[in-house]
């Protein structure tokens, strides 16, 4: 009973729900980027290395001498080229998809932690930088700007790809890229354009943990984040409002564990409360899952002329 109070405690409580906006934005920013993807019919794998990218990126870009939004544009650019690496590879050429995204990924990663060594070669501790301060607007919780950002290419995404001409080529060509051809539209273009984007999301989310929730950019920073937004995409039914439903209720169950440590730490096992969000989002990927419909054309490539 006394836990139950605590936990009641801890979830009605401001702070907690600052903590979940804010553990939840990398999350939300990857699965935007991995669905733009999906939509269109193309499974990135390349996320970790991408979001392992933009945060080496923006921060350097930071660290040179940039301002902090110079600093996510570069991060954006950075994960543009990477993905329309993968989507080289994987459009036109017809590549397989997971061999190509894990090459991406390792990529990505090698490339940056080499960058960092070879312009800082003697750097002992992460070199810091001053990052976004939290900003309180009226009747919000105080989060950084690139938080609110995040909650509004939520709505951004949603309108392009529900509202718009082009939101209607990138699912026609996630679909049924046959009918999108005999409409006139460029399957690979569209393909393209949509993990080009979709990438620079990503590498967003990776620029947000080294210029917004830190100060500095270090190994292994991203730490599977990448691989939980590829699950929050199939938990969100390739649904931009669900996506951010599921990415900030995994971030609720890791903030809660977080507190939960604190409380009972010294009682039961710390990994057990490590385990913790990813039992409970494996148990809701679960139940959403079997429902899901996936875009027919996932995974499968596409030749101009063919049936």
């Amino acid at each position: 009973m006394e836990l139950f109070q605590t936990i009641l405690d801890i979830l009605v409580s401001a702070a907690f729900w600052t903590a979940v906006l804010r553990i939840a934005t990398p999350y939300i920013l990857g699965t935007l980027g991995e669905l733009l993807c999906e939509r269109a019919g193309v499974l990135n794998l390349g996320i970790e290395g991408i979001m392992t990218m933009g945060a080496m990126a923006g921060w350097m870009a930071v660290y040179q001498g940039a301002d902090l939004w110079t600093g996510v544009l570069v991060a954006a650019l950075c994960g543009g080229l990477m993905g329309l690496l993968h989507a080289t590879l994987t459009v036109p050429l017809g590549l397989s998809q997971h061999v190509a995204g894990i090459g991406v990924t390792l990529l990505g990663t090698s490339l940056s932690y080499f960058v960092y060594r070879l312009v800082l070669p003697q750097a002992s501790t992460p070199p810091t930088i001053e990052p976004f301060q939290p900003l309180a607007l009226p009747g919000a919780l105080a989060q950084t700007p690139m938080t609110y950002l995040a909650l509004i290419l939520v709505a951004v995404v949603a309108y392009v790809l529900y509202r718009t001409p082009v939101g209607l080529a990138v699912r026609m060509v996630g679909e049924n890229p046959a009918a999108a051809e005999a409409q006139g539209l460029s399957v690979t273009a569209v393909r393209i354009g949509a993990v080009v984007a979709g990438s620079a999301l990503m590498a967003l989310a990776g620029a947000f943990l080294t210029l917004s929730a830190f100060n500095a950019f270090f190994f292994n920073m991203v730490n599977g984040r990448g691989w939980i937004c590829i699950a929050l995409v199939v938990f969100a039914s390739w649904r931009p409002g669900k996506a951010l439903l599921g990415a900030v209720l995994f971030a609720a169950f890791d903030a809660l564990q977080l507190r939960l440590q604190q409380v009972a730490g010294g009682v039961l096992p710390y990994q057990l409360f490590l385990m913790m969000p990813y039992l409970l989002s494996i148990l809701a990927l679960v139940l959403v899952a079997r429902r899901a419909s996936y875009p027919r054309a996932l995974m499968i490539p596409y030749r101009k002329g063919e049936r």
